[in-house]
């Protein structure tokens, strides 16, 4: 339960915000301004700080001082002045000048680390959002991207170390059906094999039509995700025969020729 002394505070507080936010939008929510001067007042209010009553550096944003001028015309300065049990933070202060102080100490602590740190200490840690906000709203960013490592990437050392290739089914010709291939340099990027085929005919490698390296030229070790769908393990020597003899024989029921 909370005790007269606690209402009394969070009343005294809800008017002091009250009046803050009537002292902010007074000017800009005269009825004399025409809508186009109320909006230019409006965005230069809302493009600088503002001392709240607690003094604190704050900004306002715009849809928050149309959303006060509403209320104040619909209900006077009772509509501005928020409920008593909500004006009062929910995070005590020194539980956030101890996260603060925390992320001063090792700037590369997340604010999932220093809320298990808090909890650890105190027992209790505000929402790992929360912490978030208050770093950024204090300039107390993480350190630099490029400083931290990297995760999820992966490329080949050299060129030709292994080629990535798939496959997709092209348009008809003849009637009959055609698959397509391409195999990307995982170092490179670039595209080093392309070719074609046709139900029950057989691939080369590296294929003919495109030979965009020498002919002698061929990866160290070769990948494709239908190859891998279809259990095919190992470095493919003849990958685009292994993607193609797949697509034919899921297709037409038969083998392609290709082992």
């Amino acid at each position: 339960m909370v005790g007269d002394d606690e209402v009394k505070v969070r009343a005294e507080r809800a008017r002091a915000i009250g009046l803050f936010r009537y002292q902010l939008i007074r000017e800009a929510a005269d009825a004399a301004h025409s809508t186009k001067q109320r909006g230019k007042m409006v965005r230069e209010l809302a493009s600088r700080e503002h001392t709240d009553p607690f003094g604190q550096r704050v900004r306002i944003s715009r849809q928050s001082i149309d959303r006060w001028i509403r209320d104040w015309r619909a209900g006077g300065f009772d509509a501005l002045v928020p409920n008593a049990r909500q004006c009062t933070p929910r995070t005590p202060a020194e539980v956030l000048e101890l996260a603060v102080a925390l992320r001063r100490e090792n700037p590369q602590r997340t604010a999932a680390a220093i809320r298990r740190i808090l909890r650890t200490q105190l027992g209790w840690a505000p929402d790992e959002r929360t912490l978030q906000r208050n770093f950024h709203r204090l300039g107390l960013t993480v350190a630099t991207a490029g400083s931290a490592p990297v995760f999820g990437r992966f490329e080949a050392e050299h060129p030709h170390d292994l080629w990535t290739g798939d496959a997709l089914h092209g348009i008809r010709i003849a009637a009959r059906k055609t698959y397509l291939f391409a195999f990307l340099d995982d170092h490179s990027r670039c595209c080093p094999a392309t070719g074609g085929a046709m139900p029950g005919t057989r691939c080369d490698w590296p294929p003919r039509c495109a030979q965009r390296w020498p002919p002698a030229v061929s990866p160290r070790r070769s990948t494709s995700t239908a190859a891998q769908r279809s259990s095919m393990r190992g470095c493919y020597a003849r990958a685009l025969n292994l993607v193609c003899a797949l697509f034919i024989r899921r297709h037409t029921g038969r083998r392609a020729g290709a082992r």
